[in-house]
């Protein structure tokens, strides 16, 4: 680099950085003042409100299985008394869309025995079906049709409600108001001024019973006495949880 450019170099740097400060001579700023902010203090919390209420709806999952020595056969003799099934469900005042298959199967049965080869025995056909009872009064009555009509398979009976909002919402302000108990005692507690919720999610909800398993023992009821079936009562539960500001 040569001596009249590294003159010039100086020269240029003295003026770029000249500049600001004679801005600062005519105008003189104040120093900037950095604040550290403070997070605010919050209470996370969570509650549930529970209510029970008496299901106004069942559901029955039933079915026919038939053995024949062929395929064509086994089907045949189970679709014949299917169909004398759903003739049952329509006399007990079930309604075609409340009736819906649920499984449908067809597979080789065998024979074994040690030491020989399996021996093919026949052929099983199993059709099953899932009905809702909008009537809890037809339930025992419409199980007792059914396994008359020749249905030698059932599954188990859940019982459900066919509008869960009223019984949700219910178990919401149960919640809602659990929650804001428990929020106050713990501002109480610490002796703070309990502020404004900042956020809140829920949780839960209505969901159907798992079902039930009918027992052997009841199914040979229905030849002498309509199935005694109990629906008592379900519950309805919300899951929240909330956070709420503090006061200092």
């Amino acid at each position: 680099m040569t001596r009249t450019f590294k003159a010039l170099m100086a020269a240029t740097a003295l003026t770029v950085f000249a500049a600001p400060a004679a801005f600062a001579q005519s105008a003189p700023t104040t120093p900037m003042q950095v604040h550290a902010m403070a997070a605010q203090p919050a209470l996370n919390l969570s509650a549930y409100g529970e209510v029970r209420v008496a299901p106004d709806m069942a559901t029955i999952t039933f079915g026919v299985q038939t053995e024949a020595p062929t395929a064509q056969a086994a089907m045949a003799d189970n679709a014949r008394r299917m169909q004398e099934v759903f003739a049952a469900l329509s006399r007990a005042g079930i309604a075609d869309r409340d009736i819906q298959t649920s499984g449908l199967n067809l597979s080789a049965q065998y024979d074994y025995v040690e030491n020989q080869p399996p021996r093919l025995r026949g052929y099983q056909a199993s059709n099953q079906v899932t009905v809702i009872i909008n009537d809890l009064t037809k339930v025992g009555t419409t199980a007792d049709a059914v396994v008359g009509a020749g249905v030698n398979q059932i599954n188990g009976i859940s019982f459900g409600l066919k509008d869960p909002k009223a019984a949700e919402d219910q178990a919401r302000v149960l919640a809602v108001r659990a929650l804001q108990d428990k929020a106050r005692l713990y501002a109480q507690a610490l002796g703070v001024e309990l502020g404004g919720v900042r956020s809140l999610n829920e949780g839960g909800g209505y969901q159907p019973q798992p079902p039930v398993m009918f027992t052997g023992a009841r199914m040979a009821m229905a030849d002498s006495a309509s199935t005694p079936v109990a629906a008592g009562e379900m519950t309805v539960r919300i899951d929240i949880t909330g956070t709420y500001d503090l006061g200092r």
